[in-house]
């Protein structure tokens, strides 16, 4: 990845190699290197400040695992999980080129249908939206939760 954006989230150091052409960064969840592509920039950042800044312990969050939505299997980009192991937050990252839109919003919302965390954030490195479960809708908020104690 030949441009990386400087990025509105708490400021990380990533390991990144290079790997025959190919940069990769240690995903320190998967506990491996990956191809560090424009969107996974921003998930791994996102993620360093989820532990490094809110405290999320790194056993409590989940990276790129599948999950059924509508009878389709997808991947979320990161669940992080309560002291009681339910879903407390699902993130949706995109690149920092590509727009939040109402796409992006419904589609963490299909996420979150099956995972059912209080909890949701969409982000692109550029800006994040946050949002609280009510009994019949989402609020907005304005900042990530703390990790519940």
């Amino acid at each position: 990845m030949k441009n990386k954006p400087e990025l509105q989230l708490s400021v990380c150091s990533l390991n990144i190699l290079e790997d025959n052409g190919d940069e990769k960064v240690f995903d320190i969840i998967r506990k491996q290197y990956v191809s560090l592509t424009p969107e996974e920039w921003v998930r791994q950042h996102f993620v360093h400040m989820l532990v490094n800044h809110y405290n999320y312990p790194k056993t409590a969050l989940a990276v790129e695992a599948r999950i059924t939505v509508n009878r389709q299997y997808k991947r979320f980009d990161i669940l992080a999980y309560d002291t009681d192991n339910k879903p407390w937050l699902v993130v949706e990252c995109k690149r920092t080129d590509e727009q939040l839109t109402y796409r992006t919003l419904e589609q963490a919302l299909a996420y979150n249908h099956a995972l059912n965390a209080p909890f949701m954030a969409i982000t692109n490195g550029m800006e994040t939206i946050c949002m609280k479960k009510g009994i019949s809708e989402y609020e907005f908020t304005d900042r990530i939760p703390a990790y519940p104690a």
